[in-house]
């Protein structure tokens, strides 16, 4: 980081901070995410004021260049960088066994960084984080859709007496190729019927979101009251 700086290194600085959020801002923004274009470059442009500040602040009266090597140059971006744990934090939600946000919370501290690099004067280290992480955020995403992935479902069958047994609904899953995971039942003693509750998994691609064929099917055998299909993620 230069210790003297003037309005045309600060403004090259601020517009390249700029870009680097408001690039981060438009992928969160355009997949619908709360930290959006807004939340990204204003967190970006905190982190380069920041360190913009700490170099217009450097005392340099009656001092060389060699004499800044013993500050702690780090003190300052350490606490940034915490601090961002918190609205890092909130961006995170877990519901259930969901948890949504993990990349829009990482896309912020990794805006502060980009605000860090920038404001600190190493503009080619921000540009090349930059395409890093864009590359990061749209291609491997591009290819994670193209990939299949582990899934998992509850199917809930109500039966009657004379409905499948408990073999026949486990053929009809293995047969479409889903494994059991576990089984719970109860049971309705006025009407002798009974409840089936079944965790599934499969691997299938992330755009594939419909119910199984074979629960039509099911659904159509004698004795069979109601069934209920349910994404767990």
């Amino acid at each position: 980081m230069p210790y003297t700086i003037q309005w045309p290194e600060i403004a090259l600085r601020l517009l390249l901070t700029i870009i680097a959020g408001g690039l981060l801002g438009l992928n969160r923004s355009e997949h619908g995410h709360a930290a959006g274009i807004r939340t990204t470059l204003l967190v970006c442009l905190a982190a380069s004021a920041s360190m913009i500040q700490v170099n217009l602040l450097l005392p340099i009266s009656g001092k060389t260049a060699a004499s800044f090597s013993v500050l702690d140059l780090m003190r300052l971006p350490l606490g940034i960088l915490s601090g961002m744990g918190f609205i890092g934090a909130g961006a995170i939600v877990k519901k259930g066994s969901l948890v949504h946000g993990l990349t829009t919370a990482a896309t912020l501290w990794f805006a502060t960084v980009l605000g860090l690099c920038f404001g600190g004067g190493q503009l080619g280290l921000g540009s090349v984080l930059l395409v890093i992480g864009l590359l990061v955020l749209e291609g491997l995403k591009w290819a994670e859709k193209r990939r299949k992935q582990d899934r998992r479902a509850t199917l809930g069958v109500v039966l009657r007496s004379e409905g499948p047994t408990d073999e026949q609904v486990a053929a009809y899953l293995n047969h479409a190729g889903y494994n059991l995971g576990a089984w719970a039942v109860s049971y309705n003693q006025p009407d002798s019927s009974r409840a089936l509750k079944i965790e599934v998994r499969w691997r299938a691609y992330p755009k594939d979101v419909r119910p199984p064929a074979f629960l039509t099917a099911l659904v159509q055998e004698p004795g069979v009251l109601r069934l209920d299909w349910t994404f767990s993620d």
